[in-house]
This record gives structure tokens, C-alpha cells and sequence, in this order.
């Protein structure tokens, strides 16, 4: 009965140890016969009787290794979502240059307006300051006029 030897991070393997040597140390019994000649030499060293066992395979102790789950796809779909929202981030943001471009535009548009009709306005009062001032020296020539 062969059992399967693992490879064993030297953490898994000093983990290992360390358990199996305590059970040794608190009178578990062994997993292998030994004779009392090679526990003389092991120095009845719970530790290095630990370590026999576990070279020899015998002992039942296990490594749960739990590999992470694959979410490639997962993975994937959040890539997507985040570049869909980065590429609908930026084109609200061209949106918004836009916008603000045509504001700007419409803004410098209205301010030009308003100076062309400002001075235009002045031109119109002062014709019509300079009608004015004909048109009451005319009236009053042609009411004059008109009562003879």
C-alpha cells in the first residue's frame, strides 16, 4: 500500500512536523515499527521520529491546497464594463467640450451683438438727435408757415 508523496512547501512541511511531533510527544502511538536500537539513535527525538514518518509516507495528515477559481470570464466582462464606462465617460466629456466650445461661441456671438448694437444704437440716437433737432426747427418754420 503505497500512498502518494507530496511536495510540500517547507511551510506545509514544518506544519506538518510541528503536529505530528506533539501527537509523538503526548503518547500517540507510532505510525511505523521501529526498533528500540534506531529510537536509541533518533534519541527518542518526537521531532525526528516525525520527520521518518512523514519520508516514509505513512503519516495521515493532509495539505488542503485550494486553487483560486478561474473567472476568466467574469474577469472579461468587468474589463468591458469598465472600458464601456471609461469611452462613455469620455465621450460625455467631448459632449461637454462641445457644448461648452458652442457656448463660448454663442457667449462671444452675443457680447459682438451687443457692442454692434450698442453702437448702432448710439449712430441711431445720434440721427435721430440730429432729425430731432431739424424736425423741431422744421415744425416750428411750418407751423409759422401755416398760420399765415
Amino acid at each position: 500500500m503505497v500512498k502518494e508523496q507530496h511536495e510540500f512547501s517547507k511551510y506545509e512541511r514544518a506544519r506538518v512536523l510541528g503536529a505530528r511531533s506533539l501527537q509523538i510527544s503526548m503518547d500517540a502511538p507510532l505510525l511505523m515499527k521501529m526498533d528500540s536500537e534506531e529510537l536509541e539513535n533518533l534519541n527518542y527525538d518526537p521531532l525526528k521520529i516525525a520527520m521518518r514518518e512523514l519520508d516514509a509516507g505513512v503519516l495521515p495528515i493532509t495539505v488542503n491546497k485550494p486553487m483560486p477559481i478561474k473567472r476568466n470570464d467574469k474577469l472579461k466582462e468587468l474589463k468591458i464594463e469598465e472600458l464601456e464606462r471609461e469611452e462613455k465617460e469620455e465621450e460625455k466629456a467631448v459632449q461637454r467640450a462641445e457644448s461648452d466650445e458652442e457656448n463660448a461661441e454663442v457667449v462671444q456671438e452675443v457680447k459682438i451683438q451687443e457692442t454692434v448694437d450698442l453702437k448702432s444704437d448710439e449712430e441711431v440716437e445720434e440721427e435721430l438727435e440730429g432729425e430731432g433737432i431739424e424736425e423741431v426747427a422744421g415744425d416750428s418754420g411750418d407751423d409759422s408757415g401755416s398760420e399765415e
